[in-house]
């Protein structure tokens, strides 16, 4: 009963910070394109988006650039915000492709489904759902793609099973995320809760990869690793910023830290048999 409670209590506060990020106007500050060009987006990628999509991206990467689509092929984005690696992925797959977000924030899908009227991206679509059991059809995406959103999963297993299931065979899953660079004890990890639930659910590396191939996925291959400094892990969570946020009443804490700190961002590539 308390995991199920624990459980619920997560999924509540990543909607609920979500929800806040999502209803932030922030259209007029260049918060967002530093913000996306620090984690990995060049001006190029970039060019077309408008403020009020690079404003609410919260990210560790660039997950398209390891995707290598093609024309006429279909896209899902799990955990899509507001819905930056979707646009890109439109963009990619050309008018004959399609790039489908899944978000289970309501505010984060009302607002990209109005910046892809405001920029005229038809190939786009946002759906309502969870990651764990997605409003997509089996068997009909060619390739996956997720920026910082499955660490932030109670139920992984769930994630990389439902990812499978929607594949088609021979589909690829290219994933940006944050990872553990070793284990924590239950005082780091509460630590990390506490400093920003974006990487209070992540796990070791070797784990995460693990959870990949239990659930099929064969290929599995670390495209880069990147572990954070303390300064790097400040800006991209408690800063003003744009970012998930700290929460934090403490983040001086981290702050004044130095050196490497246990987290890292990791883009891996997997492919479904």
């Amino acid at each position: 009963m308390s995991d199920k409670i624990d459980e619920i209590s997560v999924r509540k506060v990543v909607k609920e910070k979500y929800s806040k990020l999502a209803s932030t106007e922030r259209q007029d500050c260049e918060c967002g394109k530093e913000y996306v060009s620090k984690i990995g987006y060049s001006s190029e990628t970039m060019s077309g988006l408008p403020a009020e999509v690079l404003s609410v991206s919260a990210g560790c990467g660039n997950p398209t650039a390891i995707a290598d689509l093609k024309k006429g092929q279909t896209v899902l984005d799990l955990g899509s915000g507001g819905g930056i690696d979707v646009f890109i992925a439109a963009r990619e797959v050309g008018p004959a492709g399609k790039a489908i977000g899944v978000d289970a924030t309501p505010e984060m899908i009302w607002r990209a489904r109005k910046s892809a009227k405001t920029i005229g991206v038809e190939n786009a679509e946002f759906r309502l759902g969870e990651i764990e059991c997605m409003p997509v059809e089996s068997g009909s995406i060619d390739v996956a793609i997720s920026n910082c959103v499955i660490n932030l999963s109670p139920d992984k297993d769930r994630v990389f099973k439902e990812v499978f299931r929607v594949l088609k065979p021979g589909g690829k899953l290219a994933v940006s995320d944050m990872v553990l660079t070793r284990d924590v004890s239950q005082d780091e990890r509460e630590k990390l809760k506490t400093w920003a639930s974006c990487i209070g659910g992540a796990i070791k590396l070797e784990d995460y990869l693990e959870k990949m191939k239990a659930a099929g996925f064969v290929g599995v291959k670390v495209e880069s690793e990147h572990v954070y400094g303390f300064d790097e892990l400040y800006y991209l969570l408690c800063s003003d910023s744009c970012g998930c946020g700290c929460g934090s009443d403490d983040v001086g804490q981290l702050a004044g830290m130095t050196g490497k700190s246990n987290v890292a961002t990791v883009k891996i590539v997997a492919f479904k048999p």
